[in-house]
């Protein structure tokens, strides 16, 4: 899936904003780097962290919490 699919999945999945899914993907990217397991069944060696984390929350295995919309 291309990287515009992939994210317009994330954001629709996560019900968040651009700038709340790159939060996201760099938090989580940060736990795999420091060596959490992935939901996923890929090698972290040949796939970058941060599209792990982006593929983990469009498919719904990461919940995102800690948003609060003071509008």
């Amino acid at each position: 899936m291309r990287s515009e699919q992939l994210t317009a999945k994330a954001l629709e999945t996560a019900n968040i904003d651009r700038y709340q899914l790159a939060l996201a993907v760099a938090k989580r990217s940060d736990q795999l780097q420091n060596g959490a397991s992935t939901k996923l069944n890929v090698d972290l060696k040949k796939v970058k962290a941060a599209d792990v984390a982006l593929m983990e929350i469009a498919q719904g295995f990461i919940t995102i919490k800690g948003f609060i919309d003071k509008a």
